[in-house]
C-alpha cells in the first residue's frame, strides 16, 4: 500500500515542513536529472555485457527513484497547508 493511500484523506502537512520537504525533493530531482542523464550517456558508449548490465541497474533504479519522487511531490502538493 502507498504512503499516499495509507494517510488520512484531511491531514494536512504543516507549511515549515512541507516548505522543507519540497526543497529536498527539487535538489533530489536535480541529483536524479544528473544521474539519469549521465546513465543515458554511459550507456550510448560501447561497453562489454556486464557493464551494460551495471549501467541498466543504474538507469533503473534512477527512474523508480524519480517515480518515488514525483509521488512524494504530490503528496506535498495535495496536504500542505
Amino acid at each position: 500500500m502507498s504512503v499516499h493511500a495509507q494517510m488520512e484523506p484531511t491531514s494536512k502537512i504543516p507549511s515549515d515542513i512541507s516548505t522543507e520537504l519540497r526543497r529536498l525533493a527539487h535538489d533530489l530531482s536535480n541529483s536524479l536529472e544528473t544521474i539519469m542523464q549521465a546513465s543515458y550517456l554511459l550507456s550510448q558508449s560501447k561497453l562489454d555485457e556486464t557493464s551494460q548490465r551495471w549501467a541498466g541497474l543504474i538507469d533503473n533504479a534512477t527512474r523508480d527513484a524519480a517515480r518515488i519522487n514525483r509521488e512524494v511531490r504530490e503528496i506535498l502538493r495535495s496536504r500542505s497547508t
